[in-house]
């Protein structure tokens, strides 16, 4: 079911998916127009949705990460979290479209700490950043268990 809302037009099944699950994958064009997809931590902070440039190891430290030059040059993208079970009537999904900005992890106190209370290696380390903002404009759900 569609929602040209933000995360609170969200029914509440579909929001306590979105902020149990571990991983989400974030969805975003490269420079070809190609479409990514890539799995991702996130946590909901404010308005927004927010995902770390962390310290795990990169394919080129010295380089922007692809995602980030991805979303420089296209902000839109799309993160998808779902519940996949066995008994298919436990199936569940939602997607939340919007456009990324980009954020110096300074910048954004509240999303280094809804990222660290969501993952404990963040407590440790804080990721450096930047940190990826999606600003939700469309939600999307659905569930395979009647309402």
């Amino acid at each position: 079911m569609p929602s040209p809302a933000g995360l609170g037009a969200l029914p509440p099944w579909a929001r306590e998916l979105l902020e149990r699950a571990r991983v989400a994958h974030l969805g975003l064009l490269d420079p070809s127009d190609h479409p990514r997809v890539l799995p991702v931590t996130f946590a909901i902070a404010g308005d927004g949705i927010w995902s770390a440039v962390d310290r795990k190891p990169k394919r080129d430290p010295a380089r922007e990460l692809a995602r980030v030059r991805y979303l420089r040059r296209d902000p839109r993208a799309c993160l998808t979290v779902d519940r996949y079970a066995e008994e298919w009537d436990q199936l569940a999904w939602v997607q939340v479209l919007g456009r990324v900005a980009i954020v110096a992890a300074p910048e954004a106190p509240e999303a280094l700490a809804a990222l660290a209370a969501k993952y404990e290696p963040y407590r440790s380390e804080a990721p450096p950043g930047p940190l990826l903002r999606l600003a939700p404009a469309r939600c999307l759900w659905w569930r395979a268990a009647p309402p």
